[in-house]
């Protein structure tokens, strides 16, 4: 892990969210949020720094299959055939995010939570992130460990963590 990522994993979700804040500002982008597992995690992190509404202006959770593809546009077909824990719906999830609120940078998640809904290839702790815009997408995979909330705190924490970073990185 570099210097500076390890700097970023040591910080507490409202020191991110300040640092997301920082960089929006400074690069004048604007970021939203599609959440799944996380329920709005991200976004109350960025809503809990004040002044937030300067880059922070809309954030979706799309919890259930019919919300991602009501409000995302989430093909019914892509959610059948790769599950909504997957690279293609994060993908489809921040491009629609991104293309619905005019935000330049967003965030996608779906996972398994816990306790239960699980499986042998999606077991409890898997993370399908995305990062992008509405017309390009990095997705990663995690598993991450711990109860519910622990899963949760992670994938936010990954989140708030993949959103700087791409900042820092332009």
């Amino acid at each position: 892990m570099s210097p500076r990522a390890s700097r970023l994993a040591d910080l507490d979700l409202v020191a991110l969210a300040e640092r997301l804040g920082e960089r929006c500002r400074a690069r004048g982008v604007t970021v939203t949020a599609a959440e799944s597992c996380t329920g709005g995690g991200v976004a109350s992190a960025i809503t809990a720094v004040a002044g937030s509404s300067d880059w922070f202006e809309t954030g979706y959770v799309t919890y259930a299959n019919g919300a991602k593809t009501r409000l995302l546009g989430v093909p019914e077909a892509l959610l059948a055939e790769h599950g909504a824990v997957s690279r293609a719906v994060v993908e489809a999830m921040v491009a629609g995010a991104c293309r619905d609120s005019g935000a330049e940078l967003g965030v996608a998640i779906s996972g398994v939570a816990g306790p239960g809904g699980g499986s042998p290839d999606k077991p409890v702790g898997t993370v399908w992130l995305a990062w992008g815009n509405a017309e390009r997408a990095e997705a990663e995979c995690h598993h991450f460990a711990g109860e519910r909330a622990a899963v949760r705190e992670q994938a936010v924490r990954e989140a708030l963590i993949g959103l700087v970073r791409r900042l820092e990185s332009h």
